[in-house]
């Protein structure tokens, strides 16, 4: 079971070998059905899970490795300890599925409840529902372009409903061998009308600056450095303004720096945000990620925007959802791994309404990850921007990971996204998730490109999570209504 768990990791990001997982969950299911029990069942489910996420997290450990000095003996744990947490997340489903008769309607209740437990990775610590099955999809090129279209409609976890039921399809013979291809013929159809029929209007966003300052973690760390990185940062925002006020014609200019990237508080340095706003001359707007320090004395991960020949501060955004390990402590730890108290959490996502930009949805590091909770759905902005920092991460999976992810709430949301990353990968995606633009990983320099116009509004924007919910329980209760009326009758005939 861990292997074939560690292998069903290739379907993601960056490998996308998604056929892989059809052999996985047939040994899998296979394993469930020979179980002598439920107990049986949820251990398989738990071994699986174990290996697909222990080989689908193995970069966890290179963050580990930044700072290796003081935590040398979390080395092999980190990879296993996450995955030892979301284990269960595999369990219960390959527990509860034996409520249903063997066939297809266990399979059917299997996927269902896979995708159900899945989504409650959300509530696990501030949340971790990193690689959910639905973004196997996210191929390079037009191909994967076409293949998240429907994600518009049913969100990255209906994707993830839908990936299991086509890949446990084949386990009924060559009538689910046809029915599977069938799915997938509709399936890629729908997102190829969505993808060329989707009426698209003129665009009012900017054109952005996205600065990657490809700055080592070590070096952030190490501090000696400061005063050069931020004259980096100047001299790279300069250089990319002078790009871009020719290409934006009338539109307004913004320029965005990566998470932290600011080795300072930003906040409290006017010399630093004057310098900023000469730098960015020309432009209606910087956006800057920094560290801050609250009226209470919590820290906060944070982006500005600044403003105006004085780089006035115009709106700050505190990052709501933080690292579990990294960014805050959890309780239940016996040992103590994030330096002093942690971070403060913000309020939840905003708009931020700047002079003369069209509103906008600021995102920090992996808050992007989290499906249908990235827009003010009250006051929907026309683009996002997503500032991150995965230095730490090295050049392996994760970041890759991380991009997908961004690419798949430009679908769900209908809205372009800006992407500016310290060491890459910066990018920028269009309202349908194409990659209009990118600046590759461990790479120093700038990205100019002019925004694309958002779409109306998605079905998915609009409902959020409650349409792939709906959609798994409606798998699922069929199932458990069978398995009721057999225990009814059960409870009669012992009666009797």
């Amino acid at each position: 079971m861990l292997a074939a768990g560690a292998l069903a990791a290739l379907a993601f990001p960056p490998v996308d070998l998604f056929p892989i997982l059809v052999p996985c969950l047939a040994v899998l299911t296979a394993a469930i059905d020979a179980a002598g029990s439920w107990r049986g069942a949820a251990r398989r489910g738990f071994l699986f899970g174990l290996g697909l996420h222990t080989a689908g997290l193995y970069w966890l450990t290179d963050a580990i490795l930044v700072r290796a000095d003081s935590f040398w003996w979390l080395v092999p744990l980190a990879s296993p300890g996450c995955a030892l947490i979301l284990a269960p997340i595999t369990a219960l489903p390959a527990a509860l599925c034996r409520l249903a008769p063997v066939g297809w309607r266990r399979l059917l209740a299997f996927a269902g409840l896979w995708t159900l437990f899945d989504m409650g990775r959300v509530f696990i610590f501030s949340g971790f529902p990193w690689n959910p099955l639905g973004t196997t999809w996210e191929l390079p090129g037009r191909l994967g372009d076409v293949m998240i279209q429907p994600a518009a409609w049913i969100g990255v976890d209906g994707l993830t409903l839908a990936t299991v039921l086509l890949a446990l399809l084949p386990q009924g013979g060559r009538r689910g061998v046809v029915a599977a291809l069938a799915g997938l013929a509709v399936w890629g159809l729908a997102g190829w009308g969505r993808l060329v029929l989707t009426p698209t209007a003129a665009s009012r966003n900017p054109t952005v600056v996205l600065v990657q300052g490809n700055v080592s973690e070590s070096r952030k760390i190490d501090g000696h450095d400061n005063v050069a990185i931020f004259r980096s940062y100047l001299a790279l925002t300069r250089s990319g303004i002078a790009d871009a006020l020719p290409e934006a014609g009338a539109r307004p200019v913004v320029f965005v720096w990566p998470e932290t990237a600011f080795p300072g508080l930003l906040q409290e340095d006017d010399i630093a945000r004057r310098m900023i706003a000469r730098a960015g001359r020309g432009a209606a707007a910087g956006v800057i990620g920094t560290i801050r320090s609250d009226a209470e004395g919590h820290w906060r991960n944070s982006v500005m925007a600044v403003t105006g020949p004085d780089g006035r501060v115009a709106d700050v955004y505190d990052k709501s959802h933080l690292v579990p390990f990294g960014e805050y402590q959890p309780r239940l730890l016996p040992f103590h791994v994030v330096p002093g108290d942690g971070m403060a959490a913000g309020n939840g996502v905003r708009t931020w309404h700047l002079p003369d930009v069209a509103p906008v949805g600021p995102l920090i590091c992996y808050e992007v990850i989290f499906s249908g909770q990235v827009v003010d759905a009250k006051d929907r902005p026309d683009w996002l921007v997503n500032v991150t920092n995965d230095a730490w991460y090295g050049d392996s999976a994760g970041p890759r990971q991380h991009l997908a992810a961004v690419r798949m709430r430009a679908v769900e949301e209908g809205l372009p996204v800006a992407r500016a990353a310290n060491t890459g990968i910066s990018a920028v995606f269009d309202a349908h998730g194409h990659e209009v633009a990118r600046l590759g990983w461990n790479r120093q320099g700038v990205l100019v490109v002019s925004l694309g116009a958002p779409l109306s509004g998605t079905l998915f924007g609009h409902w959020g999570r409650w349409i792939p919910i709906l959609l798994a329980l409606a798998t699922v209760l069929p199932t458990l209504g069978s398995w009721m009326r057999r225990a009814g009758r059960r409870a009669v005939a012992r009666r009797l």
